[in-house]
């Protein structure tokens, strides 16, 4: 799933990252922690049109479209079409409660701190629009909230590809210390298998 992804966005730019976001906020597995970071590195090694700024734009944005849809599908149709059809995309009666709880605990400012949050952000507008809260308080929350956390996974991304060279090294060297750390792990559980056995 996330080389799919990765791929897609690096075929079609921003309007993937526009896409994916989309779906993202109305329930689908697309996680933003994977679409985000890859449009900043695509920015990064100057792959991307606009850069970082249309990168983190165009990803809130889509949260923004993406919410207004989830919202208004649970506003219209509730919780039959949420945990009916809803289940083909991903959509669970868990996610819904957790969603809820959060929601009906914290009120309006849930909208806003929900999506900063992982799971819970993918969620919150379904019991928003069951709620059928104020829309335009609940867009503006919703594009506040969304900015900041698509600006912060942006910038993971994009740091990223501003320093691959620097930190590609010690990734390489880390990389080989756990494989040996595992095998060694391996080898030292299968003779005391192996001795016990013998036993």
């Amino acid at each position: 799933m996330t080389a799919a992804v990765s791929n897609f966005i690096a075929t079609y730019g921003l309007v993937a990252v526009f896409v994916l976001m989309v779906f993202e906020s109305c329930g689908f597995p697309f996680p933003s922690e994977v679409v985000m970071p890859t449009g900043g590195l695509l920015a990064a090694t100057g792959h991307m049109p606009g850069g970082l700024v249309a990168v983190i734009v165009a990803g809130a944005v889509a949260n923004l479209v993406g919410s207004l849809i989830a919202y208004g599908v649970a506003a219209r149709f509730g919780e039959p079409l949420l945990l009916g059809p809803g289940r083909y995309v991903g959509i669970r009666r868990h996610h819904l409660e957790m969603a809820d709880g959060w929601f009906r605990r914290w009120g309006l400012p849930a909208v806003f701190i929900g999506r900063v949050l992982p799971v819970i952000r993918t969620y919150i507008s379904f019991p928003a629009g069951l709620a059928r809260i104020d829309l335009t308080r609940f867009s503006v929350l919703t594009f506040a909230g969304a900015l900041p956390w698509c600006a912060a996974l942006a910038i993971v991304g994009y740091v990223l590809g501003r320093n691959y060279d620097r930190i590609s090294g010690p990734l390489e060297k880390a990389a080989l210390v756990i494989a040996l750390v595992v095998v060694v792990a391996v080898v030292v559980w299968y003779v005391r298998g192996r001795r016990e056995t013998i036993r």
